[in-house]
Formats: C-alpha cells, structure tokens, sequence
C-alpha cells in the first residue's frame, strides 16, 4: 500500500499527523494547559526546572518568551541553538485589547515594571505593554495582580489569537464610522482562552475598528473588519483576510461583504476556523492565513467561509475610504461630548514603571483616569475639558512625552531588538533614539510627513516594508572590511499600496545610519514637488539620490 500523501498538514483534509516539531508539541499537550505547571511547579522549583517543551513552546500562550542572554552579539543568532541564546529571564507581553486602560489598570503596569521587571515597559505596535527580566518566579504573582484589575498574558504570544487592535479613540472621536469595542469585547467574552482556538497553525492577529482614519492598519491583520455605512445607511464592518509582513509580506485582501455588528462574532469565529482546519502547518514559515488566501483567492475564501462555516450568505458591501495621512492620533482633538484627547509620543514606544505612574496620575489630574495605547507605539489621554489641555501637554512634555513631536519623533518606531531579543541582530531601540534626536538638530524645518520603521532582523516587527524609510537589522561590511552592526534600507513602502523599494546594494552602517538618512531626505526635501509624498517620490527618482 503506498504511503499516505500528507499534503500541507490541513486538517480539514484529513491531515492530523504532525509534520514538525512544533505541531506535535501542541498535539502532545493543549498549550493552554501550561499555565497550571507554571502557577504549580516552574514557579516553585525556579527556571531549571522547566520542561523544555513548555520553555520554548507552551510558555508563548501565556505571553512569555525566554530573551536574550547579555553579550551575545548578532553574528551568533543564527548560529547558536536556542538554548545557548536563553536567558533565565523573560520577556512578558500584557495583552490590552483596543488599548483601553483604566487609571487603576495603569497603576497595576507601573507598579509590576517596577517591582518585577527593572522598571522596563515597552508600548508595542499592537497595543500591548512588553516587560523585560520577568522571573519564573515572579510570574503568579504578576498574573494574581493583572488580574485583579481585569488584564491578563492570555494567548498574547503563541499560535493563538492574538491581542485584538482597535482605535483607541472607540467611542469617542467626532468623526467615527462606528463603536468597535462592543465588537471587540464580545468576541474575547466568547473566546478569549478557549482551546477551540489554541492550536492553530501560526499567530493570528485582529482588528476591528471603525476609526475614519484607519489606525489599526488593517491591510496588514490577518483579520480586520473595517467600519463602513453601507447603500442602506446602515454602519457595519467591511471584511479583509490575510494581511502580514514578516519575510514574504502580502497585503489583506477584500472579501467584499457587509458584516453587520451582531454577526461580527459569528464571521470573526469563521474566519478563525476556516485557518485552523485548512491552514498549512508543515512549513512554519508557510503557515499564516496568507498562503492560503493567496492561493484561494478572496472569492473561494467567502465560500468556503459561507457554506462551511457561517451557514448563511453575507451581503455584498462598499469598501472603506481612503485612509488620513495621519493615522496615530497625536495631538489635542476634540471629542464626542465636547471634551478632548490629548495623544502624545513615547520615544519609540519606550516607558519605564516611573512614567506609567506619572501619566496615570496626569490621566486623572486632567481627565477622568482614561488612557489608550496605540498601534503606532503611542498613548493617549481622554475626557479633558479644553481649559485643561495645555496644562496637561505642558506636563507631558515636562516627562519627555510630546504632544506637539517633530516629524522624526512622531514617526520612528522600532523593534525589541538586540538588547532582549533572541532573533535579533542588531541594536534597535536606542539606535532609533539616536536617529531621532539627530535628525531634529539637523533638519529642524522638515515638516512632511515620513516614517521610519527600524528593525531588528527580517521578521518585520517594525513594519520595515511598508515605512517610507524601512531598516532591516542585518551584519554589513565598513569602510575598512570589519563586520558591524548596519541596516538594509527599503525605501517609499505605503500601507496597502506598495512595499518598500530595495535598491541593489543599498545599505548601511549603524554609525552611518544618520547620515544616510539626512542624505536622503534632503534630497527629497530638495526635488519634491507640492504635495509629493516621500513614497511618490521614491518611485521616480534617481538611484544616486536614493544612495
């Protein structure tokens, strides 16, 4: 009898048997059930005592990664094995689903950067608070206070259902298509920690946002639903699938229907289950939703969708409007009810413990204790009556956290990077302060707008291709032949129009990072024409002025 095909691992088609270690380690244990031996016995018996199943796989469901042992440079990444590249500390991703927070939940952050984790807390893209030198046995008591105030590590990392995005500005900004939260909340009362949805082939991201100015960039989710009004005058959702980065980058792709509110849930849960049972999980690097969208195509999707798993038609829809130019919600606006938001900037999404407290206490000062991350590495401040706003932006900036930021510091963002990471190769965090303070001395005119997305390694973290200067992390080549540290350069990315240009041979140095880029925007500054974007730019200009 000959060997049974085993195709792409889908199970939908039959295909249970694990192909990689990865998937017989979910299949030897729901990683969901990791959480019991951390509270029960790794906590206990301390770091050595892990299963190295649990430490480098199961431990992810619950927001936790090994980092990265101090003095490894980035030459050895890709040459170390995982164990040799571990620290005995942690890094723990805190999931804060559309990045609503409370005063008593911000106190509870500041207070485990500081009593925890050195002071450290990182505001990342996707909204959550990342925290660094976490011990095992630390991470009870972490759970029991995050808890108390309704947070929690829950599938922040793993190939589960992510954090789930939305405007911060849910329920509050004028100009607003719809309420997401309500939406948002409601698929994580129905699914947040079940294991329906603990195994699936890889990470799966969300966003459902009804923001006008689409913040949660959802040409890059796996899922989005994207506020619309459709020929009824009816609000709801438009639908996209398969959005990602990483090494093989692809926009999401349009299903082209009307998701009213109520059936938000219902199509969320679909979609999730469409990629479980028909995802490919014998190459973990071919295993996201976007390999099986881009080869179905979005209208075999919504069938599949439709007739396997909804049971019912969707209506067909509109699209949504074009995106603003500017997406991060910086600044002082007014709000629905006549009070304003006050979004101001973190230096590359960089806090500690001390100004997680200090913004709390502000948060209440000035408003009423509301505050909000963003998917761009930012915070913001709610419910602050008009006279209070620039007594608020005058404090902010006292702290290093701008609300009226140049053009370099609104629009940097960067990566972990090598100081915590295990899959990095170079310095990202402070190497992007730098830039950024450099480049205002430099260019203190500049004023277009231009995003530079700083990278660690080519797994996109940082959203490199669709930045308009996009730096991959990589081991380059100086004057005099040494190895250092240095970047690939993508220039003119725009979200879900084009990736980044890579011009042939385009690098840098980290120590030549600065002057690269005053280079070339200069010469932008220099050519552009009225209303040229960087990106438009970037399309028709020399190879020299892009060196």
């Amino acid at each position: 009898m000959p060997p049974r095909k085993r195709g792409e691992g889908q199970w939908a088609l039959g295909y249970r048997e694990p192909l990689n270690k990865n998937e017989e380690s979910k299949k030897n244990d729901d990683p969901l059930n990791v959480g019991s031996r951390i509270i029960d016995i790794y906590s206990k018996r301390g770091f050595d005592s892990i299963d190295p199943a649990d430490l480098r796989g199961r431990f992810r469901w619950y927001g936790l990664y090994t980092q990265r042992k101090p003095g490894i440079d980035g030459g050895k990444t890709g040459l170390l094995e995982e164990e040799e590249l571990d620290d005995k500390y942690f890094m723990m991703r805190v999931r804060i689903d559309g990045g609503q927070l409370s005063a008593a939940q911000l106190r509870v952050l500041a207070d485990i950067s500081n009593d925890y984790a050195r002071g450290t807390a990182d505001i990342t893209d996707r909204q959550n608070i990342q925290y660094h030198w976490i011990a095992i046995e630390d991470v009870p008591a972490i759970w029991e206070k995050l808890h108390s105030v309704g947070l929690s590590t829950m599938t922040a990392c793993g190939d589960s259902p992510r954090v789930i995005i939305g405007c911060p500005l849910a329920g509050i900004a004028e100009d607003e298509i719809i309420d997401g939260q309500p939406q948002i909340q409601d698929v994580l009362d129905r699914y947040l920690g079940s294991k329906e949805f603990s195994n699936l082939p890889r990470k799966f991201k969300s966003a459902i946002s009804g923001c006008s100015s689409h913040c949660t960039v959802h040409e890059i989710n796996d899922i989005a639903f994207v506020g619309v009004v459709n020929e009824a005058g009816e609000v709801g959702y438009d639908l996209f699938v398969g959005g990602g980065l990483s090494t093989n980058p692809m926009f999401a792709k349009r299903l082209g229907v009307f998701v009213s509110p109520e059936r938000v849930h219902e199509v969320w849960k679909g979609v999730i289950s469409v990629f479980r049972d028909y995802g490919y999980r014998r190459l973990r690097h071919r295993a996201r939703i976007k390999f099986l969208i881009s080869d179905w195509g979005a209208e075999k999707f919504r069938q599949v969708l439709q007739d396997e798993y909804l049971g019912y038609a969707l209506p067909d829809g509109p699209a949504p409007a074009a995106p603003k130019a500017q997406r991060d919600h910086v600044g002082i606006r007014r709000q629905q009810d006549g009070n304003f938001y006050v979004g101001f900037t973190p230096r590359v999404g960089r806090v500690n413990g001390d100004k997680l407290h200090v913004i709390a206490s502000l948060a209440e000062k000035y408003g009423s204790g509301r505050t909000r991350t963003t998917a761009e590495q930012k915070m913001v401040i709610l419910d602050v009556p008009e006279e209070n706003t620039e007594a608020l932006a005058a404090e902010l900036e006292a702290h290093d956290l701008r609300v009226r930021p140049s053009v370099f510091r609104r629009q940097t963002m960067a990566c972990t990077g090598i100081e915590y990471c295990k899959l990095a190769i170079v310095e990202t965090k402070q190497r992007a302060m730098d830039l950024m303070d450099e480049l205002e001395k430099r260019l203190p005119d500049f004023d277009q707008p231009l995003t530079i997305n700083v990278n660690g390694c080519p797994n996109a973290c940082a959203r490199i291709q669709v930045a308009d200067i996009g730096l991959k992390g990589q081991l380059v080549l100086d004057e005099d032949g040494n190895q250092v540290e240095g970047f690939q350069i993508h220039l003119g990315g725009q979200l879900g129009t084009t990736f980044g240009k890579k011009v042939r041979g385009l690098k840098t140095t980290s120590a030549g990072l600065t002057d690269y880029v005053e280079r070339v925007v200069r010469k932008y500054d220099d050519q552009r024409t009225e209303g040229e974007t960087f990106a438009q730019w970037v399309q028709h200009a020399d190879e020299a002025d892009l060196q």
